[in-house]
């Protein structure tokens, strides 16, 4: 529900460096100056929504993303919700779309970017004409298990 020309399309969130969350969409292009969004996320149904304290901005002032710090994602669900306004009165109550991690839902996704392994050391020997390599599996918000990750390994001769 709400007016016409009011909606957002394209909601993404992307978490990267394991704490931090960037959330934007696009405003309907008929959307007036004067309407407003914000954005409002929690991880579980029990919690209490947390506003946005840094959005981004389009030329028009209006919000049309959030830098989320210190974000910790302890399920495979995250619940957002986007309260409208136009001329500072409320024009939807909220949009509420509940978000698997890393699964597209209709136009709307949450994703992860993940930082690199960890603690790569590499032993090549002579004798044996090879190197064995370890690491540790990149730092995370939700993956558990180890044999989630598939690693590819490029060797270049110099």
């Amino acid at each position: 529900s709400g007016m016409n020309g009011t909606a957002i399309e394209n909601f993404t969130c992307v978490i990267f460096n394991v704490s931090f969350m960037n959330c934007t969409w696009h405003v309907d292009r008929t959307a007036s100056e004067d309407t407003q969004y914000y954005l409002h996320w929690k991880n579980s149904r029990q919690e209490h929504f947390t506003e946005c304290q840094n959005y981004i901005k389009d030329v028009y002032g209006r919000h049309t993303g959030c830098r989320f710090q210190n974000v910790t994602i302890r399920s495979k669900k995250a619940h957002f919700q986007i309260n409208r306004t136009k001329s500072g009165q409320n024009i939807q109550s909220f949009t509420q779309k509940k978000l698997l991690l890393t699964n597209f839902i209709s136009n709307y996704v949450i994703a992860e970017i993940l930082t690199p392994p960890l603690n790569i050391t590499v032993n090549c020997t002579e004798a044996s004409h090879g190197c064995e390599i370890h690491w540790q599996p990149p730092r995370t918000t939700h993956v558990k298990k180890n044999d989630c990750f598939k690693y590819e390994i490029v060797i270049e001769n110099k």
